[in-house]
């Protein structure tokens, strides 16, 4: 009988999933993907085959109170499961989980004590880690024996440099865990192990990744691994975002609070739900809306984002000594074109020259999007931080170690 890794990615209002076969020779074969989503609304189940056919969109029934977390949702998916298992045992859970902070610096199986760790990591990332560990609390519940694993976004970036990841701040305040940590580790760990199908030699030099969704940063690679990032302390840092600020002065977080009388809460909801491309232009924080938008408002939105963005590119150029390749992915890199032609025209300092033609050009799976030309190669390369999930989960099951 063949067995599955079930990969999920939880959020605030949704939930992400996707199953992977495990076949003979420990290859792993994606089975389907999809999602739970408006969760405390109008919750919806939504699954994709592994040729990316519908095979189900439905509404579900679940109780209103959000505050109920996300354990009926799970029986919904788990009943799906079943239905659709095909004699295949569902093997262990991976989940994405954002924070190790600084105890956990590669993948671990999940148990009473890693969780209460996990937990107490939780004001590092107020709104993420408690919706990646509720997941976990639902399955423990629903499945008390199925193994669980964590993966984490800060440990692709855990072995850069001191002064890549330090504060200028007293030494005890570092030491309490004040430190640049980094994020969306699983997507760069993902482009990482690809790059040299796609980039041959300069894929193992100085390359920047840009990963660009609704979250948005940049990594420095050299050899692959990560020597520098936007995101720091908190996943607001860096690059400006959906709905995130990005970089913003201190100071101005003080005067939020001394001056115009806002409360911690309320200056949370504004950086993290408020601002990026959603409150500049007042209109959204989707790129799609915004590019199709006549209005001068959203116009503004998309130079700020891409000022931004080639500010910390050079960045990151100087922290890498120069630029041998820049690599697009996530919703907005691998679907934007704007974005990609604007950003591209101003890093052309650096020896970035596009092909227009290859930019335009739809299409899904890597593609060179440089001139023949260029000194820095520009490519777009899908992720898939779910596989890398279900790679970890797979290695740290047959490592066989309970916790880190």
């Amino acid at each position: 009988m063949s067995q599955a890794l079930l990969v999920i990615n939880s959020g605030s209002s949704s939930i992400k999933f996707a199953a992977y076969e495990v076949q003979a020779d420990a290859a792993l074969q994606r089975i389907a993907n999809g999602r739970i989503e408006g969760l405390g609304e109008a919750p919806r189940l939504r699954v994709w085959g592994h040729d990316g056919g519908v095979l189900e969109d439905r509404c579900i029934r679940l109780p209103a109170d959000p505050a109920l977390g996300p354990g009926d949702a799970f029986r919904q998916l788990f009943d799906w499961l079943r239905q659709h298992a095909g004699g295949r045992t569902l093997l262990a859970a991976g989940h994405r989980v954002v924070h190790g902070g600084e105890v956990f610096s590669q993948p671990v199986r999940v148990t009473p004590g890693t969780l209460g760790q996990l937990e107490g990591l939780s004001p590092l990332a107020p709104l993420h880690q408690p919706h990646n560990l509720s997941s976990i609390h639902a399955i423990t519940e629903l499945l008390p024996g199925l193994a669980q694993v964590a993966c984490f976004d800060t440990e692709f970036h855990a072995a850069q440099p001191w002064v890549a990841q330090a504060y200028a701040l007293p030494r005890r305040i570092t030491e309490a865990g004040v430190k640049r940590y980094g994020f969306h580790g699983l997507s760069y760990e993902y482009i990482a192990s690809v790059l040299p199908d796609h980039l041959g030699e300069p894929g193992e030099g100085r390359v920047v990744v840009a990963h660009l969704g609704n979250g948005a940063s940049l990594c420095a690679m050299r050899d692959r691994r990560s020597v520098a990032s936007t995101m720091g302390f908190s996943a607001l840092d860096g690059l400006m975002m959906g709905t995130r600020c990005g970089n913003l002065d201190p100071g101005a977080v003080l005067y939020l609070m001394r001056s115009l009388g806002m409360t911690a809460p309320e200056v949370e909801d504004l950086l993290y739900e408020q601002s990026g491309l959603l409150g500049v232009s007042g209109i959204s924080g989707d790129m799609r809306t915004l590019e199709a938008s006549p209005a001068s408002e959203a116009r503004q939105a998309i130079d700020l984002y891409v000022y931004r963005f080639n500010q910390q590119l050079g960045s990151l150029a100087a922290s890498l000594g120069g630029l041998d390749a820049l690599v697009f992915t996530a919703g907005i890199g691998e679907n934007s074109a704007l974005v990609r032609q604007r950003v591209c025209h101003g890093a052309a300092w650096l020896g970035v020259e596009l092909d227009a033609a290859a930019n335009q050009a739809a299409g899904s799976g890597a593609r060179c999007i440089s001139a023949a030309g260029s000194r820095v190669a520009v490519w777009v390369i899908p992720t898939d931080e779910e596989l890398m999930i279900a790679r970890h989960t797979q290695a740290v099951l047959a490592a066989g170690a309970p916790s880190a």
